[in-house]
């Protein structure tokens, strides 16, 4: 575990290995929890990043017939 310092204006750096890690990359959002007396930061992962999950999914739409 590192430690790391809270800066007057309340920012934290994140250690190069951890950055290394998780790939997180300059200006990449990061959601930030409160988990009972921890902060979590999670990386935002783009829509893109879900394709796929749900392999085998039927996506086809049936159309009804014009109506007259």
């Amino acid at each position: 575990m590192q430690i790391v310092t809270v800066s007057p204006k309340f920012q934290v750096v994140i250690p190069k290995d951890i950055r290394r890690q998780l790939n997180i990359q300059v200006g990449q959002k990061l959601k930030a929890r409160v988990q009972g007396e921890h902060i979590e930061f999670f990386p935002e992962l783009p829509l893109s990043a879900a394709r796929g999950f749900l392999p085998g999914l039927d996506t086809t739409v049936e159309r009804e017939a014009d109506r007259v």
